[in-house]
């Protein structure tokens, strides 16, 4: 009996050892397929992000065109602090009513539908979105169009009350010349997020460059007697190119259909609004602190308004090509993730998106805070632009590229977000960051004793640098996780490179002191790149090594 009992027990331990290796095999076959979807994913959003991002690099390179022609005609003059004012308030008609909170809640529900098939369904959605926000602008710019007065005087010049009539009335004049581009935005605004739902970035990446040329043309071509208008004009002519660029890819998408008659009826519908609330909130938060920099930067004098806005462009230009790249190509995989379940997988792919940004966004910092006098004198100085509008914007640049990092976090954390269809946790992170920016917008100006406006610029890269930590920490935790050492060892490689890098910037633009701004800048961008592509191959980033590895296989395959 003991025999048979110890003969049992045997049979069971080996029972039980078998059961524990298949479980263990099926569990590491698991991970394994894990691992292979999440490289698969990633994959697919670097070769999407590496088109993007190559859009996004030519429509740079366009709007410093863009950049170098306003500046030469207008310089920072009282007449650009009126454009640069009206502009304020079309963008925040724009962003409150579409812009990133249509995108943020449209392309998950989107997509979730694409990814199940559900094509009527989705083009059902797409319709009463594109109806409904139809219906709404127009509404609104109505409406902004006959209280415009009002808007100006007692909102954007209130701290102002000196303001000539003139100013003022030049104002009011581009601002409804402007409103009709909130319209044009907000449909382009949604193709562009049916386009990107269909895997298609090209297009919709190079609709920005569209808009620049615009106003190139408007100040180019249009009579110089039109003196700012001719800006107001270019931005029409943009926003149209900005829709026109994409519209024949949306007419080609497979199954495309168009009803007329759906709106706010649509369940779908209706949910995509109900998400769009928590980032209409947040929007509203960003845009009134643009607008509230806008105002203090007017009461500060002349030239001041416009040196910030400039410089937040150029600060802008780094930020879209690698975080807006890198975030546009993620949202709708990351959002078929999630749909799908594929947790892990979703952690892997978000875990690698904010590697690879965080590895250009600190060589990034570094760089352009080194160089930021010769790059503004490159772009900008010329005609109307001398050298104390230089002064005035690379003094703002410093500021804000101190924030370039905490920018790039923000645009691809709130992505995350976003594709769980939580649309409110990055909003009240935010409306708390953006509340602390104005506020320390008022502190800061009172304490920069040289050149004020900088301190608008030190009080948006404090704001957002918190609020990239505090998306961080709550991602982590809701996650459980998000591959720490990863992360840290990127941070701390690319700090070290970057550290290398700054030294041969600056020891080539002390050795090329007195010497042409060109030669400096681009001398020290290229021996810059240099440096930090070595020293992260030295230190075995795996991201650079993967590159020239695809770029090895490409080659044997052609030869």
């Amino acid at each position: 009996m003991k025999q048979k009992n110890n003969h049992l027990n045997d049979q069971v331990h080996d029972d039980v050892t078998s059961a524990q290796a298949d479980s263990s095999e099926q569990t590491l076959e698991l991970m394994v397929e894990q691992s292979e979807q999440a490289s698969k994913a990633g994959r697919q959003i670097a070769r999407a992000a590496s088109v993007v991002m190559l859009a996004y690099v030519f429509s740079t390179l366009i709007g410093i065109l863009r950049g170098m022609v306003v500046s030469g005609a207008f310089g920072t003059s009282a007449d650009l602090d009126s454009f640069n004012a009206a502009n304020r308030v079309t963008e925040l008609l724009f962003n409150l009513t579409a812009g990133g909170a249509l995108g943020s809640a449209f392309i998950p529900m989107f997509t979730g539908m694409l990814t199940k098939r559900e094509e009527n369904k989705a083009w059902r959605l797409a319709s009463g979105v594109m109806n409904t926000l139809v219906i709404i602008l127009i509404i609104v710019a109505a409406l902004m169009w006959v209280f415009a007065p009002a808007i100006v005087e007692k909102g954007l010049f209130v701290l102002t009350p000196g303001t000539q009539v003139t100013q003022i009335e030049l104002t009011v004049r581009l601002l409804r010349i402007m409103l009709p581009t909130v319209i044009i935005f907000g449909v382009s605004g949604l193709v562009m997020g049916i386009l990107n739902a269909h895997q298609v970035f090209l297009w919709p990446a190079l609709a920005p460059s569209a808009y620049s040329l615009g106003i190139i043309l408007g100040v180019l071509l249009l009579p110089k007697s039109m003196g700012i208008d001719r800006l107001a004009y270019g931005t029409l002519i943009g926003a149209a190119g900005h829709f026109l660029l994409q519209a024949p890819t949306l007419f080609k998408l497979p199954k495309r259909a168009y009803f007329i008659g759906e709106g706010l009826k649509n369940k779908a519908t209706r949910q995509v609004f109900k998400l769009m609330l928590p980032r209409i909130l947040g929007a509203s938060v960003v845009q009134l602190n643009f607008v509230a920099n806008t105002i203090i930067g007017l009461s500060l004098g002349e030239g001041a308004a416009s040196a910030v806005t400039w410089a937040f462009t150029l600060m802008l230009m780094p930020q879209a090509a690698i975080a807006q790249s890198a975030g546009t190509a993620s949202l709708p995989t990351l959002s078929a993730q999630y749909e799908l379940g594929q947790h892990e997988q979703f952690k892997q792919t978000l875990t690698g998106i904010i590697r690879a940004v965080m590895l250009l966004a600190i060589p990034a910092t570094v760089g352009m805070i080194l160089l930021r006098v010769p790059l503004v004198q490159v772009i900008y100085e010329r005609g109307q632009f001398d050298a104390t509008s230089t002064a005035m914007v690379s003094w703002a640049l410093l500021w804000y590229v101190a924030g370039l990092v905490g920018h790039c976090l923000v645009e691809v954390l709130s992505r995350g977000y976003y594709a769980m269809q939580d649309t409110r946790t990055p909003v009240i992170v935010g409306v708390l960051a953006m509340g602390l920016n104005i506020a320390l917008s008022f502190l800061f100006v009172r304490l920069f004793t040289y050149m004020p406006h900088g301190g608008l610029a030190l009080a948006n890269s404090v704001a957002t640098a918190l609020e990239s930590i505090v998306l961080m920490v709550i991602l982590r935790k809701r996650l459980d996780g998000l591959g720490g050492k990863n992360l840290f060892n990127a941070i701390w490689k690319s700090l070290l490179a970057s550290a290398v890098m700054g030294g041969v910037i600056w020891a080539w633009m002390s050795l090329m002191a007195g010497r042409s701004k060109y030669l400096v800048l681009l001398g020290g961008g290229v021996l810059g790149l240099l440096a930090y592509g070595l020293m992260i191959w030295f230190l075995k980033v795996p991201e650079l090594r993967a590159i020239f590895a695809r770029i090895k296989q490409r080659l044997a395959r052609a030869g």
